[in-house]
């Protein structure tokens, strides 16, 4: 059987802790940042740990 292919857009996305789970940055900080108050742009700047439920689908997709 061949190797599973890691999906390159999580690659890019989803870093893994040393415990195994899973970091990822927040969404809606790309663009439209002049409607959106200095305290939420500060808030989406920082990196968060994935929901468990969505963590074990994204781990297919990162092959580990």
């Amino acid at each position: 059987m061949p190797k599973m292919k890691t999906n390159s857009g999580a690659k890019k996305r989803f870093t893994t802790t040393a415990t195994g789970k899973l970091k990822q940055k927040h969404a809606y900080k790309s663009h439209l940042l002049t409607k959106k108050s200095k305290k939420r742009k500060k808030r989406l700047t920082k990196v968060t740990m994935m929901n468990t439920s969505d963590a074990r689908r994204m781990r297919s997709l990162l092959a580990k």
